[in-house]
């Protein structure tokens, strides 16, 4: 799982930061999934090691122009290009109408289906390997965070061991692999489970934006392995933060270490911590690791592997 971060400006884009977009590839199956889509995003993926034909899902969080002003567009030279089979959108109930309205008045017709899901709090989205999650957080208008879990793979299986207990190979390992319990020919039951290692832990990601502080993004990033944050103002500016309902550094960093977070990365950042002005994006970042030090800054075309935990580091689950 990897994450590429394809603009961190908010409300508007600047010389060094597109407006909001973040790729997560998923190597293993081809796949590359969008949490929002702010106008230029193409562009963005054009300038940047992201394969557009690879796109399968796009997660909304809500419908600020920043966060949707370049999904028709992504949509359209999709359709153009002639390489995507079909896109699943999630998102707020007007997502559907938004997208109708422009293909109607811009007279686009899309080459391939586009399935519009309107997300409620809860499961949204589950595979054979992943499960997606959103739920409210607390901003202007409705606006969700999504969390992102891997499932668990099984753990290796001991060949060898499997050998020296006699067991024939074949089609009885596959069974034994997926910790199944067997009988062997001459009568002798083996559990599968006691042939494997311990299971790979899968990895987990939580995305929050647009919101102020809430207890609502604490419970979705709860013991994940990156959480994706806004931070669109500093500490110095929290009354604006509270008045437009946006969150400081501080409060992404308060965020992490209630939710006990392995990784922050900040991103949504106002433009008017440009070089030159009396506060600078840098302490915005010493201000969040202050309370949180595992922090990063997102910058345009960060891009971030999610490392494996293994399985002794994970947090015990809760009831």
């Amino acid at each position: 799982m990897q994450i590429t971060f394809l603009g961190t400006s908010s409300g508007i884009p600047t010389r060094a930061r597109n407006v909001s977009s973040v790729a997560l590839r998923l190597p293993q199956r081809a796949e590359m999934w969008l949490f929002d889509c702010g106008e230029g995003t193409q562009h963005q993926i054009l300038r940047s090691d992201l394969k557009v034909s690879q796109l399968t899902r796009i997660f909304v969080t809500h419908m600020h122009g920043d966060h949707v002003f370049g999904l028709m567009g992504l949509l359209a030279s999709c359709g153009l290009a002639g390489n995507t089979a079909r896109v699943d959108l999630y998102g707020p109930p007007r997502l559907e109408e938004y997208l109708r309205a422009c293909e109607r008045y811009s007279h686009t017709h899309l080459s391939y289906p586009v399935q519009v899901h309107m997300v409620e709090p809860g499961l949204v989205y589950e595979d054979d390997e992943f499960r997606v999650f959103c739920t409210l957080l607390k901003h202007r208008v409705p606006a969700f965070g999504y969390r992102v879990e891997e499932k668990d793979r099984p753990g290796r299986f001991d060949a060898e061991r499997a050998a020296a207990l006699g067991i024939p190979f074949g089609p009885i390992y596959g069974q034994l692999k997926r910790g199944e319990v067997v009988t062997l020919p001459d009568g002798r039951q083996v559990r599968g489970h006691d042939l494997c290692g311990p299971d790979q832990p899968g990895r987990k990601l939580a995305y929050c934006t647009d919101t102020v502080f809430c207890e609502e993004a604490i419970a979705l990033a709860q013991d994940v392995d990156v959480l994706i944050h806004e931070a669109t103002f500093s500490h110095r500016d929290a009354e604006m933060a509270f008045q437009r309902l946006h969150s400081t550094s501080t409060m992404a960093a308060q965020v992490a270490l209630a939710a006990q977070v392995q990784q922050l990365i900040m991103t949504h950042f106002s433009p008017r911590y440009a070089p030159g002005n009396a506060i600078q994006l840098e302490d915005l970042l010493a201000e969040a690791r202050a309370i949180f030090p595992q922090t990063l800054m997102a910058h345009d075309f960060l891009t971030y592997e999610i490392p494996r935990r293994e399985p002794s580091t994970l947090t015990p689950a809760r009831g």
